[in-house]
């Protein structure tokens, strides 16, 4: 954990400080000489970067690699061929020296030798997939969250990564946010005693929905874009965001925005897979065209006696304890709140007995619709990975990690739509017993796009 710390110090000051260690991403440490060290992917050379998903998130955080030290973005790819042009433009204007080449087809990237990583913001139903296929192409994956559209696909991802011993982080930036680390690592030496209960949050005011038939844009391979999802007839108003609410494609706000919070409240927990979820909610502001909930709550038990909260209205934007997203942990002795890179700690009155505060400029880290999080939190995130690829190490937010915070609100979906408790298998996070709520476990694939390993 020091380790990890005094990395952490070092990227928030601006630079990445990587340094000779031990390898331990293919499982037991081992020490390497600088030999070794020569032939590993990026120690001595740029790593070389291809983007895939430009609209929006994918565009912002391309000038966030070109800033990285020793990186390059050597190639972006979009189903929207009108999503390269402003892609290259950002990284170009970030002082990149050499243009990007453009690629329309993901699984020509793949092929390219010259790709060291793949970064990949898009949509839901591709993140697993592709991850998994960036892998079996020995390629490194920086992948936003959700990790997977459904819980098998995020442990076919896990395995993907062990057996073709790659570098899979996802985009959970908090977990490289080094107040936060510090916030942490105070909760798990016991600074409010022992911690029973987060509660987490997420607000917005989004407007209603509206699908309507049209025809396929001349700038959009949407065969491409449906990818592995079962094939359906193109709608207006879907694309670029608002296939997030519906079940196809996406994963609902559960997984949009829920998975930052609950990911840091798992971590500050100390838990892995619960014992019990359910979640009650619906689509109440609106009637349209939304399959997912804008009011939701997920409530998960895990060993121990310990549960974790997520509440979510999307459609009124009411902030709960002056923020629009949030976490608290509660313990024996007081309780914890953050939502950033900061942390503050109360007595068991709600009274204030410490504040410490982000190093960074920008303390937001998630804005209201594809709007990137904080400049800084993308920085060390992205330093974290490329550093884990030059040291052969797990990344802060390791895909195993990631799939156990992913699966904790696929479960809570899960829960939401059969109407009804799961009962969880702690040690792996399946689901006992409820046969209808298996079938929602994995999905149905279009032929020949089906994940394997």
């Amino acid at each position: 954990m020091k380790k990890r710390r005094d990395f952490l110090k070092t990227v928030a000051m601006g630079s990445a400080g990587l340094a000779l260690g031990k390898t331990v991403l293919g499982g037991a440490a081992t020490k390497f000489g600088a030999k070794s060290y020569k032939n590993i992917i990026g120690a001595n050379d740029r790593i070389h970067v291809a983007l895939i998903g430009l609209n929006g998130r994918g565009n912002s955080m391309a000038g966030t690699f070109v800033k990285q030290k020793n990186a390059e973005v050597s190639c972006v790819c979009d189903v929207d061929s009108r999503a390269m042009p402003k892609a290259i433009k950002t990284v170009m204007d970030a002082k990149q020296i050499n243009t990007p080449k453009s690629e329309g087809d993901c699984r020509k990237v793949l092929e390219d030798k010259t790709i060291d990583a793949i970064y990949i913001a898009t949509p839901d139903h591709w993140h697993a997939p592709l991850t998994i296929m960036g892998c079996q192409a020995g390629k490194h994956v920086y992948v936003e969250k959700p990790l997977s559209h459904n819980p098998r696909e995020g442990e076919l991802a896990v395995a993907a990564a062990r057996k073709y011993d790659r570098v899979v982080q996802m985009g959970a930036q908090r977990r490289s946010a080094p107040i936060l680390t510090q916030g942490i690592e105070q909760l798990h030496k016991g600074i409010i005693g022992r911690v029973y209960l987060a509660k987490t949050w997420y607000t917005n005011n989004r407007k209603a929905t509206y699908l309507q038939p049209g025809a396929v844009p001349s700038w959009l391979n949407y065969d491409l874009w449906q990818g592995p999802a079962p094939r359906a007839e193109y709608k207006e108003g879907l694309i670029h965001y608002n296939w997030h609410w519906f079940w196809n494609y996406g994963t609902g706000e559960a997984l949009n925005n829920g998975t930052h919070e609950v990911d840091v409240a798992r971590w500050g927990l100390g838990v892995d897979f619960p014992t019990r979820v359910t979640s009650v909610g619906g689509r109440y502001q609106f009637k349209d065209d939304w399959q997912t909930p804008d009011t939701q709550i997920i409530t998960m038990d895990y060993p121990g006696r310990i549960s974790l909260m997520w509440e979510c209205r999307s459609s009124n934007g009411r902030k709960i304890e002056g923020g629009d997203r949030g976490i608290i942990f509660y313990g024996e002795n007081g309780s914890l709140d953050t939502g950033g890179d900061e942390y503050k700690v109360y007595d068991l009155s709600g009274k204030l007995i410490s504040e410490v505060k982000s190093l960074m400029k920008e303390d937001s880290l998630q804005g209201r619709n594809t709007a990137s999080p904080s400049l800084g939190m993308d920085s060390m995130h992205v330093a974290d990975f490329l550093d884990a690829i030059r040291n052969n190490r797990r990344p802060n937010c390791d895909v195993e990690l990631g799939h156990k915070s992913i699966v904790a609100m696929q479960l809570g979906n899960i829960a939401w739509r059969v109407g009804r408790d799961l009962k969880i298998d702690p040690t792996n996070g399946h689901i006992i017993g409820d046969n209808e709520a298996k079938k929602l476990w994995s999905r149905q694939y279009e032929k020949g796009w089906e994940p394997k390993i």
